[in-house]
């Protein structure tokens, strides 16, 4: 019998790259959309494998995602992360928006000083659809029209680390917006938000010393089966995922803005030598630790 992983169609940057034929892009990394109905999302049920952002500016869309029926109406946000499964996806005859696609370690490389983005984004895994305030939506439009820009100035020599820096700023005050949603919905968080949220809290300030989930789930006084079970019923990914996420996302910033070696670095993450620290690395990043350093 097929996994539902090998049923589902899979939509990745790439994927969607080789569908478009009138979308702005960086390699492989980020694919920009003008059109609401050039983006590349079938009716039937798939699987996002990038993170995706987008506006409603006029009409209404809907879409399921992890089976949750979603309307979308103008100045909404809609944000759908990595491994989440959208379907019945419909537009209204007057529907425009815009849309981003972007790689998953082109986001990682963006928020890579903020470790906080990390969750504020997955907060959206509960919270996928917000509206913005107009001036708000003109500002998310000022930076998506520059942004655009600028991928499709090909001649610029600085044009990836120019999006990047664009990007990040955008990405900055998108998860503003998300910060300040989750504070006004933080009185009624369910049972499983308040241990997704508290899990995250204890990893951020833990995650150098500690990995195995037990420890964690001795901390907030639960069962690890019951804390696995939890943080993927909420995020869609394990608590080992988002344990590797921080260490991975900690080793990016010490490699790239630190003279460190690597040998330190592995001390510094209490990792049992360097060889192992380059094992994990790779195996989370798909390049060694020295290799990401040159290229980066």
């Amino acid at each position: 019998m097929k996994t539902e992983r090998e049923r589902l169609f899979e939509i990745t940057v790439p994927q969607a790259k080789s569908i478009v034929n009138n979308g702005s892009f960086i390699d492989n990394d980020l694919l920009m959309f003008d059109k609401f109905e050039d983006v590349p999302i079938p009716s039937e049920p798939c699987r996002i494998r990038c993170l995706f952002v987008a506006l409603c500016m006029e009409g209404t869309a809907q879409y399921s995602v992890d089976t949750k029926e979603r309307m979308v109406k103008k100045n909404d946000v809609i944000v759908i992360n990595d491994g989440q499964v959208v379907g019945n996806y419909m537009l209204s005859r007057d529907c425009r928006g815009i849309a981003i696609m972007a790689s998953n370690n082109y986001f990682s490389e963006i928020i890579k000083e903020v470790h906080e983005i990390s969750s504020l984004f997955l907060f959206a895994n509960t919270h996928p659809v917000f509206t913005l305030k107009e001036e708000k939506v003109k500002t998310f439009l000022d930076y998506f029209h520059l942004i655009r820009e600028k991928t499709d100035d090909a001649d610029h020599h600085f044009r990836k680390q120019l999006v990047t820096a664009l990007l990040k700023a955008m990405i900055y005050d998108i998860s503003n917006e998300i910060y300040h949603l989750q504070q006004t919905r933080d009185p009624i968080k369910t049972r499983a938000e308040a241990i997704f949220t508290e899990f995250i809290n204890l990893v951020k300030i833990n995650f150098r010393n500690e990995r195995r989930v037990s420890w964690y789930g001795e901390q907030m006084c639960i069962t690890p089966k019951y804390l696995s079970e939890t943080i993927k019923s909420v995020s869609k990914r394990t608590p080992n995922e988002w344990i590797d996420n921080y260490v991975t996302l900690e080793i990016r910033v010490l490699l790239k803005n630190s003279s460190m070696s690597i040998k330190e670095i592995a001390q510094e993450l209490h990792f049992p030598n360097q060889s192992f620290l380059g094992k994990y690395f790779k195996e989370h990043v798909g390049m060694s630790p020295s290799k990401y350093r040159k290229t980066f």
